[in-house]
């Protein structure tokens, strides 16, 4: 039988507009308002993570859109 590693994330507490998450040995801190209304502490959360590929693009147009106004040449 194998030992199960996988670390839970695990909400500590909370403090002011953060949530302190609880990930193995580690802590982190997480914006309170993406949480459910009801999450409390002890609670167990379940990430689902995706980078949004369309948005990234949009900004990356419009980072380098900013970068040629302010570097013109003369």
């Amino acid at each position: 039988m194998s030992k199960n590693t996988h670390k839970l994330c695990i909400i500590d507490q909370f403090e002011g507009d953060w949530a302190v998450i609880e990930y193995g040995e580690k802590f982190f801190n997480f914006p309170k308002e993406l949480l459910t209304k009801d999450a409390k502490e002890g609670d167990i959360l379940k990430f689902n993570v995706e980078v949004d590929t369309e948005e990234t693009i949009k900004r990356k147009k419009a980072i380098e859109d900013l970068a040629k106004d302010l570097f013109v040449d003369e």
